[in-house]
């Protein structure tokens, strides 16, 4: 129905949260990528459960099983087929929950769309399923290094603290240096140490993911329904726990005169460019060859380690106990996820566009 993303190229995921694995189709990847498997797997540890204190210790080393579409180290062009099993599951501390709703869960939904629910752990709405995602991602980052496009996802809000810095102030490559994913080192072990106290109180908390997307060509993007941002939009607020997506200026340029906000043309060793990008690298719903920089605002997580008050199946008032491994704050792990969904919609566009530019 719609568990499928793309165009051309086009990713459809599978699998549960408790079943025997997850994984991924991709179609439409062109032939001749090269695929690095070390790179693959790297990307993968990036977004694993249990790798610190302030995320989920649920252990899965997401090792990745290449199925096919994949020959002597490059893609083949047919479709490419990624499994990851599940090896960590601990289905009974669902048990408690078969009957009953979990606050702000899908388990109402689910139960009154379908007429049941995989209840342990949320099945396939569970975060669990952006693991293809990011293995997805991979091969479409490798597909974009050929054309020197880079993307780079960073935390820069953790509840209330916030890194009020430009991405251009900062070395973004330093935010895989801390285990919250924020480039500046301060800002980091306060997060860090917010997160840390908010596990220990039993409860979760909120932040937002920005990303940078640097490289990609002018007149990425289609006319009305599938302009660039819209696109990106969409996959950003499919990931889970997603509540809000900005690009550019966003909710900021309201404040703003028009005389402000205008990105006014100019031209540099031959190449138009713009002399401020509150546009965020899009125009009209097409890019402009500037870097596009979006935020990603994530909820805090709805499982919380304190008992809660809910109903069950049949409307008895019921207390939902907090059991089971869940993470604190899910940013540190969104940041993988969010450059995968970004790589992949990059993909998709620049096979979708058909000039010689590209």
């Amino acid at each position: 129905m719609s568990n499928s993303f793309g165009k051309i190229f086009k990713i459809t995921t599978y699998g549960e949260s408790h079943g025997v694995g997850i994984g991924v189709i991709i179609d439409g990847c062109p032939a001749g990528v090269e695929v690095d498997e070390v790179l693959l797997q790297a990307e993968m540890q990036r977004r694993k459960p249990g790798q610190s204190k302030i995320t989920t210790q649920r252990k899965e080393e997401d090792e990745v099983e290449v199925l096919s579409g994949i020959f002597e180290g490059k893609t083949t062009g047919t479709p490419i087929a990624l499994s990851i099993r599940n090896t960590n599951q601990k289905s009974k501390d669902y048990s408690h929950i078969k009957d009953s709703y979990r606050p702000s869960h899908a388990d109402f939904t689910y139960q009154e769309k379908y007429g049941l629910r995989d209840y342990r752990g949320g099945g396939r709405s569970s975060a669990r399923e952006t693991a293809a995602r990011v293995a997805a991602g991979a091969i479409a980052k490798m597909f974009l290094q050929k054309l020197d496009i880079n993307i780079a996802a960073y935390v820069t809000q953790v509840g209330s603290l916030k890194l009020d810095k430009s991405y251009l102030e900062m070395d973004l490559k330093k935010a895989e240096e801390n285990i919250v994913r924020c480039p500046d080192p301060e800002m980091a072990e306060k997060m860090i140490q917010h997160i840390d106290e908010t596990r220990k109180n039993r409860d979760t908390i909120g932040g937002i993911v920005s990303c940078v997307i640097q490289g990609t060509p002018v007149g990425l993007g289609e006319p009305v329904f599938d302009k660039l941002h819209a696109v990106l939009g969409q996959a950003m607020l499919s990931i889970n726990a997603v509540k809000g997506f900005e690009y550019g200026s966003g909710f900021e340029g309201v404040k703003m005169y028009g005389s402000e906000h205008n990105d006014r043309f100019e031209t540099e060793d031959g190449k138009v460019k713009t002399a401020t990008n509150h546009s965020g690298g899009i125009q009209g719903g097409i890019s402009n060859g500037q870097d596009i920089y979006f935020n990603v605002a994530f909820k805090p997580i709805a499982t919380i380690m304190n008992d809660q008050e809910s109903i069950d199946k049949d409307g008895n008032k019921v207390t939902v106990k907090g059991k089971g491994r869940h993470d604190p704050c899910v940013v540190p792990r969104a940041v993988p996820i969010v450059e995968a969904m970004a790589a992949i919609t990059i993909a998709d566009f620049l096979l979708r566009a058909k000039t010689n530019k590209i």
